[in-house]
């Protein structure tokens, strides 16, 4: 079971490793001082939401010493979470839907097919087993998600991505000042053509708020293209930053990325197009506000 963690950002938690404690490992480390199990603790160190000494560490066998700095960001909860029985089943928003498709607001925290996923939750929420997503977005990333409610509306779906006529708009913060307005990065990934579009919306010398399209769909696309020019996105563990000074980086706990907009020609009604739009969710303005993004420069 993964923790819960927390859904805006808040300020991370900061303990030091007594003379007691040196030469335990990080797993056995947090599970005493929260008082969780080591599965629990374990699974905090695969999410990447544990720094040592300011540095992310992702192995729970690293041997702490006295007096390191150990920093996380959980819900005070996360204890009494363990007992599933405790566990909110989520509730899917549904951005818009006809009698082909429906587009969710997918949160972050949950993968788009799989045991507990996406959707799963919308095969029970809208009581529709023939429902399967049409694409996919990362786990931590937020926003609109669509799904086809039969085989045959996912069959032409599938037609028209294959088909590069399907717009994917993008907000993310990313890590530092991006200087300029506007940029497009198309270096090759897995060595296939990649093109990411960018625009400055507001920055300050610590973080930018950046509005992206793509015209393809390669893995992990824009995380990679962001980090390739030295501004991972923020709360991004894979891609991003290693080692910071900045507790506001300590306190996101997950990838600033939500996918605000999706257009595409409708695969099953000649001359329509599908266009539904995701506010930005709570955390995400936690997090500007949290980087002072408001102002343009």
């Amino acid at each position: 079971m993964r923790p819960h963690f927390a859904d805006t950002a808040a300020k991370p938690k900061l303990v030091t490793v007594t003379r007691d404690e040196e030469g335990m490992t990080l797993q056995d480390f947090l599970a005493a001082r929260l008082k969780v199990t080591k599965r629990i603790a374990k699974s905090m160190v695969d999410a990447r939401v544990v720094w040592v000494n300011r540095k992310l560490v992702w192995m729970a066998r690293h041997e702490l010493a006295a007096g390191d700095k150990v920093a996380f960001s959980v819900t005070h909860g996360t204890g009494a979470r363990q007992d599933k029985s405790h566990e909110r089943v989520p509730h899917i928003r549904i951005l818009w839907q006809d009698a082909w498709y429906l587009a969710a607001d997918k949160p972050a925290g949950l993968l788009t097919q799989g045991k507990d996923s996406v959707e799963a939750t919308l095969r029970a929420q809208e009581r529709n087993p023939a429902i399967q997503a049409v694409h996919r977005l990362d786990r931590e990333t937020s926003g609109v998600l669509l799904f086809a409610k039969n085989a045959e509306a996912l069959e032409a779906a599938i037609a028209i991505f294959k088909t590069h006529r399907v717009t994917k708009h993008y907000n993310a913060i990313a890590t530092g000042n991006v200087e300029r307005d506007h940029s497009t990065l198309n270096d090759e990934l897995d060595g296939e053509r990649a093109v990411t579009h960018l625009r400055r919306l507001y920055g300050n010398p610590e973080a930018t708020f950046l509005a992206l399209s793509i015209e393809t769909g390669r893995t992990h696309q824009i995380r990679r293209h962001l980090s390739a020019i030295r501004h991972p996105i923020v709360g991004d563990r894979q891609y991003g930053l290693k080692k910071t000074d900045d507790p506001r980086v300590l306190s996101v706990t997950r990838q600033m990325l939500h996918a605000t907009e999706l257009e595409l020609p409708h695969p099953m009604i000649l001359g329509q197009h599908i266009r539904v739009h995701s506010p930005l969710p709570a955390d995400f303005r936690a997090a500007l506000k949290l980087f002072g993004l408001g102002k343009k420069r």
